[in-house]
């Protein structure tokens, strides 16, 4: 492709080298998503095999969500799904909105950056393993697909991901266009059927038979969906049933009741082209009870789209922890759900309605809307919070109707006021707004007030872990040092890095001591666990070192005094200590170890070495305990890095193998800075990625040309 060709013909291309894939792999359902502008969250570009409905919950999939494609991006690898029963088990969240025996691939598709990923669906059919040819052939159509992406990209018409998916067909099986070519397709699938369905659930032929026990003329029926049109088959089990058939591509059938006591089994035959259906009448039944004699009509049952929506909406709620996650969630997943545009997500506070999040308003609409009282008239959502009864209007003159007062000055002409309720207490008010008169069906409304419910749930978690986050962020920042003191001769780097798991804070610390003009003392350690208890007995280490270090006590007793002082406060909690005496009049380093891993070691001439400090146990243990000590000498130019279990630990790696590792990544960094030498050794490491355990690193290095070299602990 060239500049010269147009946006169209670059669509034109992607679309069909996409088709080849699907079509050449055997898949039955393919999709092409791309990476939004953020590179934060994955756009759904091209669908087939399906219908875009079925699309619905995953037309948008934040990078950091658990699912294939999600995974498979970020970590830059491909992953393959082979049962219903290792997606349960892999990926629960994904089952549950895919209760489908299917098997997929999700393939990254990277070339000169990354673009998205290829998601690749089978019939269970298929065997559960994938052969090294199938892995190679998808890595390479991967490759061509990334290539017509830089391509479209350097000729300007790249179209935006987030932009509506486009359906494409597959090119396996002939399209059915007109009522004669549906029935001969459904004539080549089932000799002796009654109707055919095409992919997004329309008949496209009916014979005489299939309309007799339909009860209705094909004119009314060819063109609609049987849940639309034929009110009996309004149920969402049916209509379950019909997307069971079109995703594993596997016979289906059930058993309906035609009113008032006709009961028919109807079977679902499915291919690429459509579906053929087989109605035959079943054996008799007994007829339903009759209706109570007061009996009001009944609600309609909400589509299974919505409610396939729904619990993945509800699914991803249970996994938000922050305020700011719940808003990224109902602005990703939820607004896209029902078609909004606009979204204001406000809390109640002393009586007032405080904006925490929004989209779709400018800075000065959400101004003026926001600290508006409980009881004010110029917003309905005030009273929709006071009694917890949602509010829909459908157009402009509907709000001004009930609320003369109210102020419309964003432009929108359509609202869905949610209260958001725990336990009776009002927690805040969820507003989905439209840029178009929007009505607002039974069935919409009833999932959106289900809706509201669970974020209701998932906001007071997250502002409880929101007050309980910053409480402890700000005790372990009180406790570690701000600044390490400046030291003549030595030039020192530390670093912090919480887990990105859990509260985001751990018991992982560092300092360093100065003691006197020619000494000093470096210190590590970490405290079991990962929250607000694991932070405030680090600050008592650390406290009870630095106590007994600046007395003037050797290493070891050093660490005794502090073992001393944890077992009579009895936390139980267990802390890892390194304690290092630096001695640069007599250029002597004096190490101990309470359980650390040991610190490496490296020369000027980047020989670097872990260096063997025999440990003892644990502090917090044994009260009479033993801490040998270890001397080594302090030679010009040495550095010393001392850091926790955090760097080195992996699952199913042998810790001695790490420690291997970080000691060959050290031999070979520069260390003309030492901020970009920590940058590099946390990098190589892979801190990257999730980070299951906090990590703290401190490094010393010998100048002794040179004064100064205290440096921010960050």
């Amino acid at each position: 492709m060239t500049g010269s060709r147009d946006a169209a013909a670059d669509v034109q291309e992607l679309d069909a080298a996409f088709a080849d894939v699907v079509r050449g792999t055997g898949a039955s359902i393919g999709a092409l998503y791309l990476l939004a502008a953020d590179q934060q969250v994955l756009c759904l570009d091209v669908l087939c095999g399906a219908p875009a409905e079925f699309a619905a919950p995953w037309v948008r999939v934040p990078l950091a969500t658990p699912a294939p494609v999600s995974v498979a991006v970020r970590e830059e690898r491909l992953v393959w799904v082979g049962s219903q029963e290792e997606m349960s088990r892999t990926y629960p969240r994904t089952a549950m909105v895919l209760p489908y025996p299917l098997a997929l691939v999700a393939a990254p598709v990277t070339g000169a950056q990354r673009w998205g990923v290829l998601l690749l669906m089978w019939p269970a059919t298929r065997p559960p393993y994938m052969t090294g040819r199938e892995r190679g052939n998808i890595a390479s159509s991967c490759l061509r697909l990334a290539r017509l992406l830089e391509d479209a990209a350097q000729s300007g018409s790249c179209r935006a991901a987030g932009d509506r998916p486009r359906v494409v067909p597959t090119g396996t099986g002939r399209r059915s266009t007109s009522p004669a070519m549906a029935a001969a397709d459904f004539v080549a699938r089932l000799p002796g059927g009654s109707c055919a369905l095409d992919l997004e659930g329309r008949f496209t032929y009916l014979s005489d038979g299939a309309c007799e026990l339909l009860g209705a003329e094909a004119g009314r029926l060819l063109g609609t969906v049987p849940w639309q049109s034929l009110r009996w088959l309004d149920d969402p089990t049916y209509e379950d049933r019909y997307r069971a058939a079109v995703l594993t591509r596997e016979p289906v059938s059930f058993t309906a009741c035609r009113p008032p006591d006709r009961w028919l089994d109807i079977h679902l035959y499915p291919d690429a082209s459509g579906i053929s259906v087989r109605i035959v009448p079943t054996g008799a039944r007994p007829p339903p009870a009759p209706a109570p004699r007061h009996s009001t009509r009944p609600a309609t049952p909400a589509r299974a789209g919505h409610l396939y929506q729904l619990t993945h909406l509800a699914a991803g709620l249970t996994e938000v922890v922050g305020v700011q996650d719940v808003i990224e969630l109902v602005a990703e997943q939820i607004m896209p759900a029902f078609g909004a545009q606009g979204l204001v997500l406000s809390t109640a506070e002393a009586g007032r309605l405080r904006i925490t999040g929004y989209r779709g308003y400018t800075a000065s609409v959400v101004e003026r809307l926001d600290g508006l009282p409980l009881d004010t008239g110029l917003t309905p959502a005030g009273s929709a919070l006071t009694s917890g009864i949602a509010a829909f209007f459908a157009d402009p003159d509907e709000m001004r109707r009930v609320y003369p007062e109210v102020l419309l000055i964003s432009g929108k002409q359509a609202w869905a006021f949610l209260p958001l309720i725990v336990s009776g207490r009002p927690v805040g008010i969820c507003i989905l707004s439209y840029d178009q008169p929007h009505t607002f069906p039974a069935e919409e409304r009833a999932v959106m007030t289900s809706l509201a419910g669970l974020i209701a749930q998932a906001l007071d978690r997250a502002r409880l872990y929101d007050t309980k986050h910053d409480l402890a962020h700000g005790l372990q920042q009180a406790l570690l040092p701000r600044t390490l003191p400046a030291i003549d001769g030595l030039r020192v780097a530390a670093r912090y890095l919480p887990a990105t798991w859990g509260m985001d804070i751990g018991g992982d610390f560092y300092d360093l001591i100065r003691l006197g003009d020619t000494a000093a003392a470096a210190v590590i350690g970490d405290v079991q666990g990962h929250n607000v208890a694991a932070a405030a007995l680090m600050g008592q280490v650390r406290t009870g070192v630095h106590a007994h270090a600046t007395l003037g006590a050797t290493p070891d007793q050093v660490l005794r005094g502090t073992n001393r002082l944890l077992i009579d406060l009895a936390p139980d909690l267990f802390t890892s200590c390194l304690y290092a005496h630096l001695d640069l009049a007599r250029r002597r380093v004096t190490l101990a170890s309470a359980g650390h891993p040991p610190p490496l070691l490296r020369l000027p001439g980047r020989d670097a070495r872990p260096v063997e400090v025999p440990p003892g146990p644990l502090l917090g243990i044994d009260p009479d305990a033993v801490f040998p000590v270890t001397e080594i000498p302090f030679t010009p130019g040495l550095m010393l890095v001392f850091y926790t279990d955090g760097l080195v630990e992996r699952p199913d790696v042998d810790l001695d193998d790490s420690i291997a590792g970080l000691t060959r990544h050290l031999a070979a960094a520069d260390d003309r800075d030492l901020d970009l030498l920590v940058d590099t050794l946390l990098r190589q490491c892979g801190t990257a990625a999730q980070r299951t355990d906090d990590i703290a690193l401190l490094v010393l290095h010998d100048r002794p040309t040179a004064a100064g070299g205290g440096g921010p602990a960050t």
